[in-house]
């Protein structure tokens, strides 16, 4: 499909995996087909940037905790978003209020809990059905 031998084509993934380019292989799970009872939250963060170091203290800090699957710079309102992950949404309020929002720096933070998921790092999630309209023209 390349029109490139397939030794070439792994030894170039190799090298993007060497380069840290190619960080991570990772399925997209439909979490709902699977009812595993996980919880997503996307919470914006609002930070008091630091002196020299700007938002990358702030956003190391909140990156080691293990309930924290992504953590983004943003533009707008908020300066970080991050994505995370509980058992419940009690696990996910407790993490923001004892957590994130007690950490030095953070100045406020805003919840959304994640309800359904339509489209998820290129994969759509939606049941596509055939149209079965019959087609009207004028």
């Amino acid at each position: 499909m390349l029109g490139e031998d397939a030794a070439v084509v792994k030894e170039t993934i190799g090298q993007l995996e060497n380069e840290k380019v190619v960080l991570k292989y990772q399925a997209v799970i439909n979490h709902e087909k699977i009812d595993n009872g996980l919880v997503t939250a996307l919470i914006d963060v609002k930070v008091a940037p630091q002196r020299e170091v700007g938002f990358d203290q702030v956003a190391a800090r909140i990156y080691r905790y293990p309930e924290v699957r992504s953590v983004f710079l943003v533009s707008g309102a908020y300066d970080l978003a991050v994505m995370v992950q509980g058992h419940s949404l009690q696990e996910v309020a407790a993490f923001v209020s004892e957590k994130l929002a007690a950490l030095e720096h953070v100045q406020s933070t805003m919840t959304h809990f994640l309800l359904k998921t339509y489209k998820q790092d290129g994969v759509i999630f939606a049941d596509q059905e055939e149209d079965r309209r019959q087609v009207v023209t004028p």
